[in-house]
């Protein structure tokens, strides 16, 4: 099971050369996990840089993958993370979405760097 941070779509939608760390987990909707945290960000982004069209065509690419709900168990277990590793909201709802489901988050933030079961890449 794979969860792809939301830096790692934003590379992938705007067709960035670091799009290449994400393709093949993005493209395997079948072990794609997505937390709606995730849709929130990109939605945003796009939404701002593009167009709704755009934006709305991009959560449709990621509901193609299990989308996540933030349940109360799963933001008790985001705050332990967030204090634990001193990482923003997003990030920690991000990765307790992804031990939850026993999945490797893979993201180019660097507040993941040196976490257990993440796939971190450095933004060139």
């Amino acid at each position: 099971m794979n969860v792809v941070d939301s830096s790692g779509w934003l590379a992938y939608f705007a067709d960035e050369p670091e799009a290449k760390y994400f393709s093949k987990q993005l493209c395997a909707t079948s072990t794609l996990i997505v937390p709606t945290i995730s849709i929130y960000e990109v939605f945003k982004v796009v939404l701002r840089e593009s167009t709704e069209n755009e934006a709305l065509q991009a959560v449709a690419a990621m509901q193609k993958g299990l989308v996540v709900d933030l349940t109360a168990s799963l933001a008790m277990s985001a705050s332990k993370l967030s204090i634990t590793h001193k990482l923003p909201m997003a990030d920690s709802i991000i990765l307790a979405t992804a031990n939850e489901h026993k999945a490797t988050l893979w993201t180019m933030d660097s507040d993941f760097k040196d976490i257990k079961g993440v796939k971190y890449f450095a933004k060139k």
